[in-house]
């Protein structure tokens, strides 16, 4: 009999798996499967579909001449790619590679063509990028990479019932902190390493970018938002690369998940998608304001209403 466990907290997760002796993903699928009284196969197949839609992002993300709705992004996956292609990225075909694919879903969200909600659309592309980068590089199966989707699944899941995955409640920590939990989760898996593993690659992951502020420019999911996935997705890798060295974190996950709702409880409201305050405050920001929407905006509304940022 399978050991019983529910979404409140990774260790619960973590402990089901080690007693099952499964990997994290297969106690997911089985358990989602009972509760929505369909076989492990078919909740496979929706998840694998899920899978297509992010890789069918990479190709079209990575249009030289792909530019967002606002004009303000597009461009940086294509030249990422060059550079990763090429064979001249300072760290190789394998981090370049995964900072182009994270660029190339960010950059098509922005442009309206595939939303994919990994957790969030803010934090789009380092999910896929982790995954597709571990099948394209390291040549794992791909049914491999589709049922790490169910091990990301659950960590978003306490995530979303322990703190948030909105950067409008906490911050951008809240979005592409979650995401890069997420897909070190699921790289951990990936590279065989174990749950507990999975677990301490998680709280890295999340220490990393606690407390990271949500201050898009223009109000818009563009700047900074697209290269802040670029740099989620490399660390994730991080946090993984530590975890599977057997590097522990001191502070457990669920911890660390209860200190981002805490950070992001006390994260002034100005830095919370309100475009209030950070890059958004800043004259270049404002400048990029006005030119999306023909309006300046007030000088007063940024960080401390001094109005220094617009001198």
């Amino acid at each position: 009999m399978e050991p019983e466990f529910n979404y409140s907290s990774v260790a619960s997760i973590v402990t089901a798996a080690e007693k099952s002796g499964l990997p994290i993903s297969a106690i997911v699928l089985r358990q989602q499967a009972e509760q929505m009284e369909q076989t492990e196969e078919s909740i496979y197949e929706h998840m694998r579909k899920n899978y297509q839609v992010m890789a069918e992002c990479i190709e079209p993300g990575c249009n030289k001449d792909l530019k967002s709705t606002s004009g303000l992004t597009g461009g940086s996956a294509f030249k990422m790619r060059q550079i990763s292609e090429s064979g001249k990225s300072l760290t190789g075909s394998f981090l370049s590679g995964a900072l182009y694919r994270a660029l190339a879903v960010s950059e098509l969200n922005a442009a309206m063509g595939r939303i994919v909600a990994a957790p969030t659309a803010g934090s789009c592309g380092i999910l896929p990028a982790a995954l597709l980068t571990m099948q394209e590089e390291k040549q794992i199966p791909e049914r491999d990479c589709v049922m790490s989707l169910f091990t990301a699944s659950a960590v978003g899941m306490v995530i979303a019932n322990n703190a948030s995955l909105a950067g409008a409640q906490g911050g951008c920590q809240a979005e592409c902190g979650s995401a890069a939990a997420m897909a070190a989760a699921a790289i951990v898996e990936l590279a065989g390493g174990t749950p507990k593993m999975a677990e301490h690659a998680i709280a890295i992951a999340i220490k990393n970018i606690l407390g990271l502020v949500c201050d898009p420019v223009a109000g818009l999911v563009e700047i900074p938002c697209i290269k802040r996935n670029a740099s989620g997705v490399a660390g994730a890798f991080v946090a993984a690369e530590l975890a599977l060295a057997g590097i522990e974190s001191a502070i457990p996950a669920d911890e660390v998940i209860w200190t981002m709702k805490k950070v992001g409880d006390a994260m002034s409201s100005t830095l919370k998608e309100t475009a209030e305050s950070g890059l958004a405050a800043t004259p270049t920001g404002r400048r990029l304001h006005e030119h999306v929407f023909g309006t300046a905006r007030e000088a007063h509304s940024g960080c401390s209403g001094c109005g220094g940022c617009s001198s």
